[in-house]
Order: C-alpha cells, then structure tokens, then sequence
C-alpha cells in the first residue's frame, strides 16, 4: 500500500458516496460502484476510476487498498466484511448496519486480516463538537452531570416512499438514522455506556412503518444521563446538544447549512453562582468534517491504531436502538 497516495473504491456513489469523493485528500478514487450505473460513471468521470455494478469486483480488486461503503443499511456490514476478508482497510457509514450482531463477521474479518475499521460517525469531528469535546477533556465544566440533544429535519415529498422507509434495508427510521449521531455523541461526551435505556418512538406525520420520531432517556453506571431527540417532523432543520457539568455548561448548536452556523458557548459559573461567565465560538465556513474523518482514518492506517470510533461504538449505538425497538415493537 501506498501511504502517500492510497487508492480507494467507493461503494455506493449516492449523497455520502459523493461527500466522500471530494474529502480524499492525498487518496486517490480508483474505483466507483454502484447499482445504477450511470451514477458510478458521472462520480467516476473527474477521477478517471474504474467503474463497477457489482460490488464484489470492487472489494476485490487488487489495487484498491481502501473500502468506503455508502450505501443502504442493510448492505453496509456485508459489504464491509467482505472488504475486509480481502484485506481492505474500510470505512463504513454510520450506523454500520442494522443491528449490532450484523457487525460481528466484520469485526471477525478485520482481527483476521488486520484490516482497519472506521465507522462513519462524522459528526465527532464538526468544529464546534470538536471545540466542546476538547473543553470537556480538560475538566473546564467539572463532573459532567448530564446531556440533551435534539436533531432533525422534516423530510421532502415522497420520503416515505424511499429506503429509509423500508424495514428491510433501512432498519428503522429516524432513531437508527439521525438518532444513532445523538447516542454516538452522549457516549463520546460521557466516556461511558448506557445501562439504563429507556425510549418510546412514534409515527406522528409520515405514512412509513418505520418512525419519524425517537426519544430516548439514558443512564450511564454513574448515574450520568443523556435526553435524546431525534426526528423527522422537524420543519427548520435543528441540531442542538447541550453538555451540563457542575461547574459550567456548553451549548452547541448548527451544523453548517441548512442546519445554520456551527457555533459552542461555554456558560461558566461563578464561585458565588448568579449569572455565568460567557465564552462564544462561532464557525461560519463549511463543513470540513467529512475531510478530517478520512485524514484521521489514513492515520488510523499509517499508525496501526484502532479508529475511534469503530466497529464496537458503532454496536454500542445499536443495542440501545434495539433495546427501544424491543420495547416498542411495530
């Protein structure tokens, strides 16, 4: 393998497939794959990568040595391990499959092999979450306490006619799509697992039977707890996570575009409480998260260290969604 310039198929040349295209930096695209030919060929075209229908023949090409997998949830952890079994180093999209235990047969492949595995959890790497995450590493807001997130969009005409409104291939709805970043992010922020779960989920305005809202009220082994929203009847796009430790609290909010500006503010309390100190961030540029993702995973690879967040964080995601899937059974 070429670490200077690493070769790289794309596997599902959709909206991410694309996203992925253009944050390679020093990777080159050498393979497009997707079931719709013309849209492997119209990504492929500026690279001049080979293109593909069958995913097979991309995974096990001899000259590719990344996998990145971007397609439905049902075919993310096949496709991933298959990628691995050939030796590919993988970056998969979040949430990496439907349920935890599809993930096993990659991970099994990759301890073979040696392959590394990235689970696409972009949102870690946002500026603003980025900023929050550094000022709860260094002990600015105490013990935390708590976490609330909120995030979600309203949809477009027709939403509950495409894939994520299918069991089969999606998974669920919006707790498995958008609701898997908030779970993500609270165990990042609270360096620690749910062992309390408890959620309820709803199909409120969309005609699917998945569901267009998920709640969720977690509790870590310390008693830390996270208060999750995530939903499809949000008419204004919202992402919106607030950190409280006993000290000081962060409120983040926007993740670029439609989502508005990324921006964290940092409430310190004073020693006689009363009105906080305040700290503002603002990032008003575009979204570079999904370019310091891939810079991350190719030092992943250069060093021989485990991603973070990989295949476990992605499972540990899951089985919370499970465990609300089960207690609410459609």
């Amino acid at each position: 393998m070429n670490l200077a310039a690493p070769s790289v198929a794309i596997v599902g040349c959709g909206l991410i497939g694309q996203k992925r295209a253009k944050a390679l930096g020093p990777a080159r695209l050498a393979v497009c794959c997707d079931a719709v030919e013309d849209r492997a060929a119209s990504l492929a075209r500026p690279h001049g990568a080979r293109v593909t229908t069958n995913w097979q023949n991309a995974v096990s090409d001899p000259a590719v040595d990344i996998v990145l997998v971007a397609t439905t949830h049902d075919l993310l952890p096949v496709i991933g391990a298959a990628a691995a079994a050939n030796g590919k180093h993988v970056l998969i999209e979040k949430p990496g499959a439907r349920r935890a235990a599809e993930l096993d047969p990659l991970a099994a492949a990759a301890a073979q092999t040696g392959a590394r595995v990235r689970v696409g959890f972009n949102h870690r790497f946002h500026r603003a979450l980025q900023k929050a995450h550094e000022l709860v590493a260094d002990g600015s807001l105490g013990p935390l306490m708590f976490v609330r997130g909120r995030y979600g969009h309203g949809g477009r005409i027709g939403y509950d006619k495409e894939w994520r409104s299918i069991p089969e291939k999606s998974g669920g709805g919006e707790l498995v799509d958008q609701g898997c970043h908030l779970i993500d992010l609270a165990r990042w922020y609270l360096g620690a697992d749910f062992t309390r779960i408890q959620g309820s989920i709803a199909t409120y305005f969309w005609d699917m039977p998945v569901e267009d809202n998920g709640f969720l009220l977690l509790e870590t082994a310390a008693g830390q707890t996270a208060f999750l929203h995530a939903t499809w009847t949000e008419w204004k796009n919202l992402f919106s996570f607030e950190i409280y430790g006993r000290v000081g609290k962060l409120e983040i909010s926007g993740l670029g575009g439609s989502y508005g500006t990324e921006r964290v503010t940092f409430y310190k309390m004073s020693p006689e409480m009363g009105p906080p100190e305040t700290f503002a961030w603002e990032y008003p540029m575009g979204d570079n998260s999904w370019d310091l993702e891939f810079q991350a995973f190719l030092e992943d690879i250069r060093l021989g260290r485990d991603p973070n967040p990989g295949v476990a964080d992605a499972q540990a995601a899951l089985r919370v969604i499970e465990s609300v899937y089960k207690e609410n059974p459609r």
